[in-house]
């Protein structure tokens, strides 16, 4: 941790707002450690951290104050008294995370501890207009509601994890732009609960929060972590943190070009990823070849995976998507020299099951050898609540950025 600026002169305002910064910044730091730790003690807190032994006990007071932590038992030192275990408090807090797909929700209420206590669906087989979706997603808020008036009080927000472009503008307002879905630019809905707040960030991204926080790529400072399902997108962590771009926009990877004047994409141009290695391009790829599937769904990549092994011309299917990921993936690598390529997404757990390893062997295949030596390939921690989880995590980051006198509890 860097050091404190040296003020200028006792007593100033310049010293008094440099030491709030500063408390405020430890205590951000502290309760993302305990967050992300599950369980602790207050001197790997400290140690974490950088800070001093009175330090780490009087932040630690302080969110045990304010309802966010507890001490959960202990564990024997050496010679010493026994050791106090911290851990978040679950019920000192709720977020709200959203998976919006374009055939309809997946909305899940996560206390503190990151525990998935209710969730709730909406919409079905078909794709859904803006309005539908929508609709969806104040029917089921306000479901969650219901079922959970005790709790509601304690709900930080709603986050949002959307299919598609999610850029903020100076005002710090919100719009989507999902070009793929043929959808014309709407404002991201703040009207889905009186109470509550509302954040949103593409899925792909929410799904590399959550995996940075907690999965796969934890404790990773470059990595890479993709979301195949019938979207394809792409978060990038360098330096320890999700990078966002000018507009907050970066990782549209599933529209990157893997071939000149190749398939037609959803997005309506030529030669996208998705149009190679999306769960609706992988099925018509099968079916143009005399694949029978039932939905379009994991079970329809599943069935797919299963002739595979079987069946010659499904199996030229899935070698056709491993080349297409490979290729794809290989320019990643090139352009961002990861030490981790993280696959999550439906799509993309079903092809992990299966295919690790010819997936890892075509990457490498479409890099740079010496880039291609310096990166390992695993599966997504979480599956299908990845991007609910991640997008959680949004109101809970809003949470630890606030002053303290804003989250102290009555």
């Amino acid at each position: 941790m860097s050091a404190p600026a040296r003020p200028t002169a006792p007593g100033t305002a310049r010293e008094s707002a440099t030491v709030t910064t500063l408390r405020q910044q430890n205590r951000a730091a502290a309760l993302q450690f305990v967050l992300q730790a599950g369980e602790t003690t207050r001197a790997e807190l400290a140690r974490h951290c950088g800070f001093s032994s009175a330090s780490a006990a009087n932040i630690t007071a302080e969110l045990i104050e304010d309802g966010l932590i507890s001490e959960v038992g202990s564990v024997a030192s050496r010679g010493g008294r026994p050791i106090s275990v911290i851990a978040p408090r679950a019920d000192g807090a709720y977020a709200i995370g959203v998976d919006v797909g374009e055939r309809g929700v997946a909305v899940e209420l996560f206390d503190l501890s990151l525990a998935m206590v209710d969730r709730e669906f909406r919409g079905g087989r078909q794709e859904e207009s803006p309005d539908d979706i929508h609709r969806d997603l104040t029917e089921a808020i306000a479901e969650l509601r219901e079922r959970n008036r005790e709790r509601w009080p304690r709900v930080l927000g709603i986050g949002l994890g959307l299919p598609g472009v999610v850029e903020t503008e100076a005002d710090g307002s919100q719009v989507l732009f999902a070009q793929s879905l043929g959808w014309e630019p709407r404002p991201i809905p703040l009207d889905l609960d009186p109470d509550l707040p509302v954040f949103a960030e593409n899925g792909a991204k929410t799904q590399a929060r959550a995996e940075l926080w907690y999965g796969a790529a934890r404790g990773i400072d470059d990595a890479v972590v993709a979301l195949l399902g019938r979207g394809v997108g792409l978060g990038i962590i360098s330096d320890g943190e999700l990078e966002h771009g000018a507009f907050s926009s970066a990782g549209e990877w599933g529209h990157t070009k893997i071939r000149f004047g190749g398939a037609l994409c959803r997005c309506g141009q030529l030669g996208c990823v998705e149009a190679y290695v999306g769960a609706d391009a992988i099925l018509a790829a099968w079916q143009s070849r005399g694949g029978m599937f039932d939905g379009s769904g994991w079970q329809a990549i599943g069935a797919l995976l299963t002739a595979a092994q079987t069946d010659v011309e499904a199996a030229s299917v899935v070698d056709d998507v491993i080349e297409a990921l490979g290729a794809a993936l290989g320019s990643v690598v090139n352009l961002t020299n990861p030490e981790r390529i993280v696959i999550g997404g439906w799509v993309g757990m079903r092809l992990m099951e299966h295919h690790s390893e010819r997936i890892a062997a075509a990457v490498r295949r479409n890099c740079l050898d010496r880039m291609g030596e310096q990166f390992e390939l695993v599966p997504a921690t979480f599956g299908g609540d990845t991007v609910a989880l991640g997008s959680a995590l949004m109101p809970i980051r809003a949470l630890i950025d606030t002053p303290r006198q804003s989250t102290t509890r009555e």
